[in-house]
């Protein structure tokens, strides 16, 4: 358990200083409320009325999310993977080609909806 107080110290620390910095915020902010500041900011432009329930965004944007995530999976756990490969044996490749395989299907789908094809 000693071998892990450093790292619950730099945990707690970071914990006090990200509530105590929204509390200080809170406390210390001003309260002034008016229409422009309650307004939406468009880069100096007025703002354009929105739909009820914030409009849709194309699909293309979500799609475009999901191939950053699906590229962190894949590098989080390729990575140690191929650093260890020559220790992990036939139930490591066999368990990575299983990975590879389950990770194409998000592609599949992401290829099939159009997300790929760049305007």
């Amino acid at each position: 358990m000693n071998s892990y107080a450093p790292i619950l110290g730099l945990i707690a620390i970071a914990a006090v200083f990200a509530v105590g910095s929204v509390a200080f915020s809170a406390l210390a902010g001003p309260k002034r409320f008016n229409r422009a500041r309650l307004d939406s900011y468009e880069c100096g432009i007025e703002p354009t009325p929105q739909p009820v329930g914030g409009g849709r965004f194309p699909v293309k944007y979500y799609l475009t999310a999901m191939t950053f995530i699906i590229f962190d999976i894949e590098i989080i756990f390729l990575y140690p993977w191929a650093v260890r490969f020559d220790h992990l044996g036939v139930f490591g490749f066999v368990t990575m080609v299983m990975f590879i395989f389950l990770i194409t299907v998000p592609f599949i789908y992401e290829w099939r909806r159009g997300g790929l094809d760049w305007d």
